[in-house]
């Protein structure tokens, strides 16, 4: 019994696992495509095309 319920808990583990790992890529994605976004509008429009829109 004590075998089935750890293969359980690493199944269970495992998939939370490559879930929040999916979640993380979905999330990488969409602040990649924001910040290139900002970069490009910024770029254009501010100063001439000098403009950062970081503030480092």
């Amino acid at each position: 019994m004590i075998p089935l319920l750890l293969v359980l808990l690493l199944a269970i583990v495992l998939f939370g696992v490559g879930f929040a790992v999916k979640a993380l890529w979905w999330i990488a994605l969409v602040v990649l495509v924001l910040w290139l976004l900002g970069f490009l509008v910024r770029g254009t429009t501010a100063g001439g095309g000098r403009g950062r829109w970081y503030r480092w």
